[in-house]
């Protein structure tokens, strides 16, 4: 089943519902999807890194764009 024809299918059932609870549940469901952030949805080593690479790019530990390009096409062969 394709996704508009899912889509469809949930309509239809939401339609025939005579059930308050029921309808709330997923009223809160779909809230709660549009309110997770992208950010809880990375792994934590994910985010442990970017936020080790922010605290060293704050105490002005970086290098510049061409000492990175030029490391990664040694690296890789580039």
């Amino acid at each position: 089943m394709n996704l508009q024809a899912k889509k469809l299918e949930l309509v239809q059932l939401i339609l025939n519902t005579d059930r308050p609870k029921l309808l709330e549940s997923v009223s809160q469901l779909l809230k709660q999807e549009k309110e997770t952030d992208w950010w809880d949805e990375l792994p934590v080593s994910v985010q442990q890194a970017i936020a080790t690479g922010n605290r060293e790019a704050e105490k002005g530990e970086t290098a510049p764009h061409e000492e990175v390009m030029r490391e990664v096409r040694q690296k890789y062969g580039l």
